[in-house]
């Protein structure tokens, strides 16, 4: 419980994290105008790191576990995420309270020359720091050369006008919100490249003993994307994601049935093992049911080959000693 008037939101100190911070940080204002609500800005394991890839340098909570942890020594009340960077397993005593409506949530093609995908040549070469679209896109074009990238958003946007490479990929919904759309070529359709799971959404955590804080970020919470949430981050713990697995998912929810499309790729790109799965939805939809949906469409893939994926991408991270 914090017994000050004072709400302290925690914050990655990366002009992404502080967009999305502070657009929780003004709805709260709005809505508790009593209230005072600052924030604190931390540099996370995945910040500090960035001459190698995400793949080589851990597992989940590369951009978490340093808010984590000031959470849980109580010198922040509650810390913002893009919620496709926070693991399926929170740390014991903390949670989620609140998943904030769900931007676009496909990814951007930023291309030199205007080209889109279907036009690059062949052998064109792509950035990108993800595992997911290397593998979706060596599926899709075989002939396509990937190079890793990364950074912050501004970061690579330097580095890509400063290279020679035909294009980028990033997220729509980040390029959006730092007012950069006008550099996006292509909004990518899922049919292609299935996003990461939380795509376009922030998470707020907080502490499970802090009931007061608990009912406060409930206002910027958005249902129907809370329960993509559910869906997609149950679909991911069940086939025991983190950045080192190419896995995709898209939920779609529409009236009285909700879509849930997902796959695996190998790292080549060449298996892609993908599926969809429809469910019945209503704003009475439990948790453990939109779960269930998850888990499904998880033992579903799994079955159709992608446990043989999994446990080569296993082997090839942890080879026998």
């Amino acid at each position: 419980m914090n017994m000050s008037n004072t709400i302290l939101i925690g914050t990655r100190d990366s002009q992404l994290a502080l967009w999305q911070t502070n657009w929780v940080k003004d709805h709260l204002e709005s809505e508790y105008p009593s209230r005072r609500f600052d924030t604190l800005s931390l540099k996370t394991t995945g910040d500090n790191i960035l001459h190698l890839p995400l793949s080589d340098i851990g597992d989940k909570g590369l951009f978490t576990k340093e808010l984590d942890i000031a959470l849980l020594q109580r010198k922040i009340d509650l810390a913002v995420h893009s919620l496709k960077d926070l693991p399926t397993e929170l740390p014991v005593g903390l949670t989620i309270g609140a998943i904030t409506k769900r931007w676009d949530e496909r990814d951007a093609l930023i291309s030199r020359a205007g080209k889109k995908l279907s036009e690059l040549p062949r052998g064109a070469v792509i950035a990108t720091g993800s595992l997911r679209r290397k593998a979706q896109l060596m599926h899709h074009r075989p002939d396509l050369k990937i190079v890793d990238i990364r950074g912050n958003l501004n970061t690579r946007f330097r580095k890509f006008d400063e290279a020679n490479w035909d294009a980028m990929i990033l997220a729509v919904a980040g390029v959006e919100r730092l007012g950069l759309g006008k550099r996006i070529t292509e909004k990518i359709s899922p049919d292609i490249l299935l996003p990461a799971v939380g795509q376009g959404s922030f998470a707020v955590v907080c502490r499970k003993d802090d009931p007061e804080t608990l009912a406060l970020i409930r206002s910027v919470n958005h249902s129907d994307s809370e329960s993509a949430a559910f869906v997609e981050r149950a679909f991911l713990r069940t086939l025991e994601g983190g950045c080192h697995v190419p896995i995709g998912a898209r939920t779609q929810i529409l009236p009285g049935m909700l879509i849930l499309s997902g796959c695996v790729g190998s790292l080549d790109g060449q298996k892609l093992i993908r599926d969809a799965i429809t469910a019945d939805f209503s704003e009475k939809s439990t948790r453990k049911s939109l779960e269930n949906i998850g888990i499904a469409l998880a033992n579903k893939l799994l079955n159709q080959g992608a446990r043989e994926v999994l446990d080569e991408i296993n082997q090839m991270e942890n080879p026998p000693k």
